[in-house]
């Protein structure tokens, strides 16, 4: 599936119209771009991609501009003296601005990462990693996660290459969003920002507090738009969660709302969320003594949940304004009562991998339909566990 949103073509025909310029932007020293841009991305005596600092600058920057929907426009990185330098043809005369505001945000980012590296709590397969590649202007909705997987630097290039990622896509797209606008709902901050192996999450808890200016700096920046109004936020995983009390003060369950202030007068809906990849967790029989009919409960009553969540994220991006409560409502009842049955065949066909009638069938037994109005009553479910996939 592509990862790059592309615009309507009415849409397509205005923005080129009103928005065509040439900009230039002055990224920084060689060897600031080569860190905040995490070069070289994969080399270890052979570089998977023999890309130079200048041809991986322009990859992030062409996934960055296509997914803000301009899809003619045209990157071109060169150095001059030791300066990197964008071209950028086909955006608005503004977009350097949140470009050099991501950048500057990312040497808070190389800043906290230098000092925990000082004190001794750097690991030596772990990337500094910003979250390069994201729509910068045209966004609909904020992810914030915990860290990234180390194969989205060093395998994709892509910071929305991910099973986290490509699972809640899935779930924007069953929600009515689509396929080619999924990226425009992820623009993604991780409070870790920090590529690393998929199981690295429990060794990640410590280092939070070094990053509290970029965490800080991010919220703000990305959680409005230009005009200024604020765009909602899925808090995803217990950790990101329990982030959100001690650095704002609101408690977040899953599909908790709370509202946050990153700056004056802005006021960003939060919503709290299972981890994407948490349902393999829950839904593992190992986790309950092998029983295969415990897990597939536990499986449905997240898989109601997600649902649920990546509803109200559409529908509050899709239509801006919209009362946060209203739409939380509108959706539980949707996934968890009214179409349970449709959340039953998606948790039969996505994660025990039956084919849509295998999985019509599976949802029609008894035992299966005595589960399905208990979806929206709490029940005990494992641990969250942090790690990211």
């Amino acid at each position: 599936m592509s990862k790059l949103a592309v615009l309507p073509l009415a849409a397509l025909a205005f923005s080129a119209a009103a928005h065509a310029a040439d900009i230039d932007v002055q990224l920084g020293s060689k060897e600031r771009v080569t860190r905040l841009f995490a070069y070289p991305n994969n080399c270890n005596v052979i570089c998977f991609r023999n890309w130079t600092l200048e041809q991986t600058v322009e990859h992030y920057l062409t996934q960055s501009v296509q997914r803000d929907g301009y899809s003619t426009a045209k990157v071109s990185v060169k150095s001059t003296k030791n300066i990197v330098h964008a071209h950028i043809s086909g955006v608005p005369k503004s977009y350097g601005q949140p470009l050099s505001a991501l950048l500057n945000a990312g040497d808070l980012a190389y800043n906290g990462a230098s000092k925990l590296n000082s004190d001794k709590k750097w690991a030596y397969n772990w990337y500094l990693f910003l979250p390069l590649g994201m729509a910068l202007e045209n966004r609909k909705s904020v992810e914030l996660l915990h860290f990234p997987p180390d194969y989205s630097l060093t395998q994709a290039q892509d910071y929305l290459e991910s099973a986290t990622t490509d699972r809640w896509a899935t779930l924007l797209t069953v929600n009515g969003i689509a396929a080619t606008q999924t990226p425009a709902y992820q623009t993604i901050i991780d409070i870790a920002p920090i590529a690393a192996p998929s199981n690295a999450g429990q060794a990640l808890e410590g280092v939070y507090d070094y990053f509290n200016d970029y965490q800080t700096t991010m919220v703000k920046q990305v959680s409005q738009t230009a005009s200024g109004a604020a765009l909602p936020m899925v808090a995803f995983g217990a950790p990101v969660r329990n982030w959100i009390k001690t650095q704002y003060g609101q408690t977040v369950g899953v599909l908790g709302l709370a509202t946050i202030t990153p700056a004056a007068g802005l006021k960003v809906p939060v919503l709290g969320s299972n981890h994407p990849s948490y349902i393999w967790y829950a839904a593992d029989p190992e986790n309950y003594d092998g029983d295969q009919a415990k897990a597939d409960a536990a499986g449905l009553k997240v898989m109601g949940q997600d649902l649920s969540a990546a509803c109200w994220q559409a529908g509050m991006g899709s239509k801006p304004g919209t009362d946060p409560t209203q739409q939380l409502n509108q959706c539980t009842q949707t996934w968890q009562v009214t179409q349970k049955e449709q959340t039953c065949e998606l948790f039969y066909t996505s994660v025990r991998k039956l084919t849509p009638d295998e999985a019509a069938k599976k949802c029609a037994t008894p035992e299966i339909k005595s589960q399905l109005p208990q979806l929206k009553t709490p029940m005990p479910l494992p641990a969250e566990h942090a790690e990211h996939a």
